[in-house]
């Protein structure tokens, strides 16, 4: 049992294919949890949780966000995740599936599903993260933070206010 809570390793490298999926889906401007050596997009942030992800500079009218955060600190990257989501921000989280923690029940479940704004995606069996040699010990799921509304970024780009 101790494998589920081991911390041998506190972060675990996005495997390849599955952030190409999402990235095609949702393009990506910013890696919210990132090093030098392991970041996935040109704008990468290594003090997130400091700062406003809204103020990012990025190519984009607002910064769609990636995140996989360092495991021991799951609670407050989902926490800022859903914050920055009332600002505006999308983000992306690749989080182990801890659906009985206080982080899930605050700001991704709600009940019966997942809260308003909220879309989950539980990955079917255990990911190989990169540069393991095993599968993961635990359970992986994706959680997107969809702002509250919606917008024309290219309209927006060429005249609307921020």
């Amino acid at each position: 049992m101790n494998v589920h809570f081991s911390r041998q390793s506190d972060e675990w490298r996005t495997p390849p294919d599955l952030f190409a999926r999402l990235d095609q889906q949702h393009h990506f401007t910013v890696d919210v949890a990132a090093t030098a050596e392991n970041a996935l997009c040109p704008i990468y942030l290594t003090d997130a949780l400091a700062v406003s992800w809204l103020d990012i500079p990025t190519t984009r009218y607002r910064p769609v966000c990636w995140c996989n955060p360092p495991y021991s600190q799951c609670r407050a990257f989902i926490e800022k995740a859903a914050a920055e989501r009332r600002r505006g921000v999308k983000t992306v989280c690749l989080v182990p599936s801890r659906t009985d923690t206080r982080w899930w029940h605050a700001h991704v479940w709600d009940g019966d599903g997942p809260r308003a704004g909220v879309h989950v995606e539980f990955l079917k069996g255990r990911l190989k993260f990169s540069g393991s040699a095993q599968s993961a010990p635990f359970p992986s799921v994706v959680i997107t933070f969809q702002p509250p509304w919606t917008y024309d970024e290219k309209q927006l780009m060429s005249g609307g206010d921020r």
